[in-house]
């Protein structure tokens, strides 16, 4: 059987190698789509198509951020050049604008330019830096591994909630067709009362009475309703069991409300009402959890 999952969770790990650190975190919210997001260090943009297809891989709905912070251990025996050339570049420009009326530039801030300052670690073997991102790679894979299983985690607290609300609605549909049985009689002495009232001595009474009161318990027949509602429970145990189910449980809520709303409207005893309005609450108690799963 397939394990519900939900839509929140947060998920770590770290490495270390070539004498760099880094960690990555992965945390997920509610959405109704999937969304992958990816925030990284400069240098390392290809981990971003990694990670968004790998948390495409892993998840169905839901917002997921993955953060990579990396750290370089300094050794001593890195070392920086300056890019005089494009630096001078920079200055022309920013003393032309300074003469226009700008900010004149400061050294920390022309230095801090992209390009300005070389890392000599740049320069370094590729086949190095391609290990160096490989590895980055793979702590992003475990990441999404943890968070996957806080996911799951979750969904697994979440399925007893989820059909304890569905085995209430099953309680108040089979309360609503034991009431439903007393609509007739309730709509006849109703209707019956009301004619006398208004016509007491009209010849035929009787039988424009039965007629009458026929066509409207026609009208207030919900046995359809509740033949769908039960119809509906069979179908929401069977999600639940079902991973994703997020989007299915929640079409499948519009239609328990459909149902719960026309019961409500051609409801002829207080009770029933009564019986149809807390259907309704239940549904939606049970709407706002559907909202967390995946």
């Amino acid at each position: 059987m397939t394990t519900l999952s939900g839509m929140t969770g947060f998920g770590r790990a770290d490495g270390a190698a070539d004498g760099w650190t880094w960690s990555v975190e992965a945390r997920s919210v509610n959405g109704r789509n999937l969304e992958v997001r990816f925030r990284g260090p400069h240098g390392f943009d290809s981990l971003e198509r990694l990670a968004k297809a790998a948390g495409q891989a892993r998840f169905a709905r839901g917002q997921v951020s993955v953060g990579l912070h990396a750290r370089r251990e300094s050794d001593g025996a890195s070392a920086v050049s300056v890019n005089e050339a494009l630096l001078n570049r920079y200055l022309t420009l920013a003393n032309q604008l300074a003469e226009e009326g700008a900010t004149p530039p400061s050294a920390d801030g022309l230095l801090a330019l992209r390009g300005v300052i070389d890392a000599a670690d740049e320069d370094a073997d590729e086949t190095a830096r391609e290990a160096l991102e490989a590895a980055m790679a793979q702590t992003v894979e475990q990441a999404l591994d943890a968070l996957k299983i806080a996911r799951d985690r979750e969904g697994a607290q979440l399925e007893p909630v989820l059909l304890d609300f569905v085995g209430r609605i099953e309680a108040l549909v089979g309360a609503a067709e034991r009431e439903a049985g007393e609509q007739v009689e309730a709509i006849r002495d109703r209707f019956t009362r009301r004619i006398k009232e208004l016509a007491p001595d009209a010849p035929g009474l009787d039988d424009r009475i039965f007629l009458e009161a026929a066509a409207l318990a026609t009208k207030a027949d919900v046995r359809e309703e509740l033949d769908r509602l039960t119809a509906h429970v069979a179908s929401a145990r069977a999600l639940v069991a079902q991973a994703p189910a997020g989007r299915k449980l929640d079409f499948l809520l519009q239609e328990f409300m459909r149902e719960a709303n026309t019961l409500c409207s051609k409801s002829a005893t207080t009770a029933l009402t009564g019986i149809g309005l807390e259907l309704k609450a239940v549904i939606e108690q049970l709407r706002e959890q559907v909202q967390n799963v995946e």
